[in-house]
C-alpha cells in the first residue's frame, strides 16, 4: 500500500516535469534567434535540442536521473533564459507604467 502511494507520488512528479519541458521547449520555439544572441545566451538551436531531449526522455525513456537532468535544464530556461529574451524582445509581462486602453501604437481614446 505504502508503494501504491509513493508510485502516484512518482507518477504525478513525472507529468509535472513532463508539463514543465514542453512549456519550455514551446516557449523557446516562439522566441526568435537574434533575441538569443543579443541576449548572450546560447543559440535557440542549443536549447531546442536540450529541451526537446528532455520532452522525448520524459515521455518514452522515463529514467529518474535523465529525467532530473532536463527538470535542471527547463528551470534554467525559464528562470534565467527566459527572462532575457523577454528584456531583449521588449516584452514585459507587467504594465511597465501604461494604461490599461493602451494598444500596441499607443493610448485608445475611443475614436474621439
Amino acid at each position: 500500500m505504502l508503494m501504491d502511494g509513493f508510485n502516484g507520488v512518482l507518477l504525478l512528479l513525472t507529468w509535472a516535469m513532463l508539463g514543465l519541458a514542453v512549456a519550455a521547449f514551446v516557449l523557446a520555439l516562439m522566441a526568435r534567434e537574434d533575441a538569443y544572441r543579443a541576449a548572450s545566451k546560447q543559440t535557440k538551436t542549443f536549447w531546442l535540442v536540450i529541451l526537446g531531449i528532455t520532452v522525448v526522455v520524459d515521455l518514452f525513456l522515463g529514467m529518474l536521473f535523465l529525467q532530473i537532468a532536463g527538470l535542471v535544464a527547463s528551470i534554467v530556461f525559464f528562470v534565467d533564459v527566459r527572462p532575457a529574451l523577454k528584456q531583449v524582445s521588449g516584452g514585459g509581462g507587467g504594465r511597465r507604467g501604461g494604461s490599461s486602453s493602451d494598444g500596441p501604437y499607443g493610448p485608445y481614446n475611443g475614436g474621439r
